[in-house]
């Protein structure tokens, strides 16, 4: 089952969830300001992705660090996304091993692909 992890007031997340609906992909919804985030599915997140894509810079969480929390995305990004699960960018889709970071045309064609490859 795929899981989008996300916020639920985000519009990128309700994109995503409605295309994966629509498609008829089964799937689950990890709110990371609920759930929040483990550091293993963070570093798994981090080797896949890597922190220039998975860290949102533009958002408001990155905004309100102060100087040296942001430091800390070189010396230890995992902690980093764990204490400050919403500097993700979302969202972030696990397709079963594949990850897929931020909703933009390239991100939706990738999943569009992905649920075609698994017939959903």
């Amino acid at each position: 089952m795929l899981v989008v992890h996300g916020l639920a007031n985000c519009d990128a997340c309700r994109k995503a969830r409605k295309r994966l609906e629509r498609a008829g992909a089964a799937h689950r919804f990890h709110d990371l300001r609920k759930d929040g985030l483990d550091r293993e599915t963070a570093e798994a997140w981090l080797a896949a992705i890597g922190p220039e894509r998975l860290v949102n810079r533009r958002s408001a969480t990155w905004r309100g660090l102060p100087e040296a929390e942001r430091a800390r995305l070189d010396a230890d990004p995992a902690g980093l996304l764990c204490a400050h699960p919403t500097l993700a960018r979302r969202p972030v889709i696990d397709l079963g091993g594949a990850w897929i970071a931020g909703f933009d045309a390239a991100a939706a064609a990738a999943l569009d692909a992905r649920l075609a490859e698994r017939g959903a």
